[in-house]
């Protein structure tokens, strides 16, 4: 294997930097870590639109002193500060604002031959199900239950691998896990191990397997397919055309050309049906998904009830440095008062022209991996009536502090990012759950099978 494409492979996979030569310390002085541990918690305190939504004041700083209490060694590698600055973030309890997995560190373990925990695994219905299965040992089916590893129990090893995962509820947490993948957090907050001791449930039995750990590059990350995979497609089926609108980011001119070629397309083979498909979707910006809207909507719309942000002096030291200040959108902040919190007025999208908008009915996929924009962009449709959703709740809150912006640690220079907005969705409620579909279909994700879209196709039949 050439290692320059797997190094880039595993940088594109965990959306990282491609940095070839950085000048980042591997190892950083207990000094360095406790001013960026104090650092990051003021400016979270400033920048953040409400820090304490969702965990009391008193809460986060008893968990700040127990991560500050905890650093007695002389010095940390990246992958230790990193792990300790995310249980700092993730106590907030808000998947927007979050310190990214350690991929920098991730990529030395991979090029050092590291290895990796052999089973790749999916949360649903409380349980811990293998969906791929790298071990070599074929007595493990696909959907038996991880009961436990290395004698103990999921539920435990759950509760250590949490606090290095930002987001506002464990329906979420586990679906983030699933995402950055189980085999590499474990390595993350456990460390390297040559073997595992896996209780596994399957078939009504509970048997003990003794499985070696894998390869974490030709075993494990040249194999497997990441969860966040949506890009543009467009194919017909029997009663529907399908669309996947990929990510709402990238290059404005080339998604509007496809968006514009795809419903051309449509309107010339003229289905009954049309399914976007918003799963296993990072989300994005607001100018993607409002044009995908707009070939759908039969009526001026928002993407949002309401939106407001909270300027401050740490926040205006950012957008001076790295952001174009001519623009409505960051003179206000610029303008505000450090600390106010402000409403953001977007005025209302268009709908395309009759004779260019998809007439017949409209489906939209979801599933727990519908993140952000694209969580957003679903209650938004759902809300106008638009179309009608299928698949499973998100994990993401349609309703969410976000609209993010993201620093470096200046010690460290590990990334953070940080939410300093607040959207409410369409309807107006703020009821802390995801987008709910209207039609409920069960997804295993990671395996073979697309069981929201098949099962969605034979609802139409």
């Amino acid at each position: 294997m050439n290692p320059k494409l797997a190094l880039l492979l595993l940088c594109c996979a965990l959306a990282l930097p491609f940095k070839g030569n950085s000048q980042s310390p591997k190892v950083f002085p207990k000094a360095d870590v406790l001013e960026d541990l104090d650092f990051l918690k003021a400016s979270l305190e400033e920048a953040h639109y409400d820090l304490h939504a969702y965990t009391p004041k008193a809460a986060f700083d008893r968990n700040f002193e127990a991560v500050k209490a905890s650093i007695q060694a002389d010095s940390f590698s990246l992958l230790e500060a990193t792990s300790l600055f995310q249980r700092v973030v993730s106590k907030a309890d808000n998947g927007h604002t979050e310190i990214p997995f350690p991929g920098a560190a991730y990529r030395e373990h991979a090029f050092g031959g590291g290895t990796l925990f052999p089973l790749e695994i999916a949360f649903e219905g409380g349980k811990a199900l293998v969906r791929k299965n790298w071990s070599g040992n074929d007595r493990i089916p696909i959907g038996s239950e991880v009961l436990g590893i290395n004698g103990t129990p999921m539920g435990d090893l759950l509760e250590r691998i949490y606090p290095q995962v930002s987001a506002e509820r464990p329906y979420f947490k586990n679906a983030k896990i699933e995402l950055y993948s189980f085999p590499r957090l474990y390595w993350q907050v456990f460390g390297q191990q040559d073997e595992f001791d896996v209780e596994i449930r399957a078939n009504g039995a509970v048997e003990t397997f003794t499985l070696e750990a894998v390869s974490v590059i030709d075993g494990y990350e040249m194999k497997r397919k990441e969860v966040l995979n949506a890009h543009l497609d467009l194919k017909f089926y029997e009663k529907a055309a399908y669309v996947n609108p990929g990510s709402f980011g990238g290059d404005p001119q080339h998604y509007r050309k496809f968006i514009d070629s795809a419903f051309a397309v449509i309107r010339d083979r003229k289905p009954e049906n049309l399914i976007l498909d918003l799963r296993n979707n990072a989300g994005g910006d607001n100018a993607f998904s409002d044009y995908l809207v707009s070939y759908i909507a039969d009526k001026p719309f928002r993407w949002n009830s309401a939106f407001t942000l909270k300027t401050s002096k740490f926040l205006k030291q950012h957008v001076r440095q790295h952001n174009d200040t001519t623009t409505a959108y960051w003179r206000e902040a610029l303008a505000r008062e450090d600390g106010e919190v402000y409403p953001f007025a977007f005025d209302p999208y268009p709908p395309q022209p009759k004779e260019k908008r998809f007439a017949g009915k409209v489906y939209v996929l979801i599933n727990r991996q519908s993140h952000s924009q694209a969580a957003v962009t679903a209650a938004q449709i759902q809300d106008y009536g638009f179309a009608t959703l299928a698949g499973e709740e998100t994990g993401d809150y349609p309703s969410l502090y976000a609209s993010q912006f993201q620093f470096a640690l200046p010690q460290t220079g590990i990334p953070v990012k940080v939410s300093k907005g607040y959207i409410v969705r369409v309807n107006g409620s703020t009821k802390e759950e995801g987008v709910i579909p209207d039609i409920f279909i069960r997804d295993h994700l990671l395996d073979e099978t697309d069981e929201i879209l098949e099962g969605l196709l034979h609802h139409l039949e």
